[in-house]
């Protein structure tokens, strides 16, 4: 594996969550798609303090079975590995400290879309999300109006999300628990 970085090519047969699990720990946000390794740039301000201010947010409406955190790996599967940018856990699995998920894991995994982002945020992560069985999934989009957040819910006999909602105003949803949340609440001061 440190062969492979070294010589700037990918090790025989792509890379594995045992790859990354070997890589520094240098900030750098890296996700894997079948064994191909994905690195983002870091994120903007905005994106940032969209995800914080959600998080705080979600934190306390959340009920005592649930937790929310930010930025924690998700493993999928031995070749695919994602980051969302804000997640609803069970508590028992947030109660081991984990630094990573299994899917089975998660309630709720929610992508704040950049520009770099635009196509893995709205078509690959929810179809391979919805595929590991995360029940529910919002993207969050800042749009010329403001912010926007889509809520979709798993079909889970066809593996795909259905959406729920495209919230301008407010976020209103029972699920995964009771939400009313005014997007006010989530939008930085300067977007």
């Amino acid at each position: 594996m440190t062969a492979a970085l070294e010589s700037d090519y990918p090790p025989e047969g792509g890379w594995t969550t045992d790859d990354l699990d070997a890589l520094p720990e240098d900030g750098r946000r890296r996700e894997l798609l079948d064994g191909v390794l994905l690195m983002s740039p870091s994120p903007t301000r905005t994106h940032q303090t969209i995800a914080m201010r959600l998080g705080v947010a979600l934190e306390e409406d959340c009920p005592d079975g649930y937790d929310v955190t930010q930025g924690v790996e998700v493993r999928i599967s031995r070749t695919r590995s994602f980051i969302p940018d804000v997640l609803v856990t069970t508590s028992v699995a947030a109660a081991r400290e984990p630094s990573r998920y299994e899917p089975h894991e998660v309630v709720l995994a929610v992508e704040i879309v950049s520009p770099s982002t635009r196509s893995i945020d709205r078509v690959l992560k929810p179809a391979l999300y919805a595929q590991a069985g995360i029940p529910f999934y919002w993207r969050i989009e800042v749009e010329d109006e403001g912010i926007v957040v889509h809520t979709y819910k798993i079909d889970p006999v066809h593996e795909v999300y259905t959406e729920t909602g495209r919230w301008t105003k407010f976020v209103d949803t029972g699920e995964p628990f009771p939400v009313n949340l005014p997007i006010s609440r989530i939008t930085p001061r300067r977007v």
